[in-house]
Formats: structure tokens, sequence, C-alpha cells
């Protein structure tokens, strides 16, 4: 029980400091918070363009039907692809 109080003052402390430092418009106050501010917006940035790419490449895909048309990407049966590798042979 004393942890679960004592986990409700360290969570109410914490909204206390942050309102305090929004009130004192102070909100970066060492530089390890302006690190962590970097960090963090950086990831959300990296994360948010491959969603960008993902998408674009979804719609690029789905539209222009790029796969499968033309002759580079038609496989006769029975053919080989690729090269003999010829340092396998015995």
């Amino acid at each position: 029980m004393s942890q679960t109080g004592n986990l409700g003052a360290d969570i109410e402390s914490q909204i206390n400091d942050a309102l305090s430092r929004l009130a004192s418009k102070q909100m970066f106050q060492s530089d390890w918070d302006i690190a962590a501010f970097v960090i963090f917006f950086t990831f959300i940035g990296i994360i948010l363009l491959l969603i960008i790419l993902v998408l674009i490449r979804c719609c690029c895909c789905c539209c222009c039907d790029c796969e499968g048309s033309g002759p580079r990407y038609q496989k006769a049966a029975g053919t080989k692809s690729g090269v003999d590798n010829l340092a396998m042979e015995p």
C-alpha cells in the first residue's frame, strides 16, 4: 500500500514540476532536457517519414501496376535465371 501512495506522490510531483515549467515559460532547464527533446522529435520524425514512404510505395504500386507488366518481369516456364557460379563446379 505504501508503494501505491509513493507512486501517486511521485506522479503528482512530476505533474506539478511540468506545470510550474509551463507557467514560468522555461521548459528546458538543462542541456539534458534539450537533448531529450531533440532525440524524441528526431525519432518521431523518422517514424513519420517511414510511414509516408510506405504509403507512397503502396499508392504507386496500386495505381500504376509497376510489377508484372512488361517482358522483364515475365518468366517462361523452365528457364534459368541468374549467373552460373563456376567456382562451385567440381
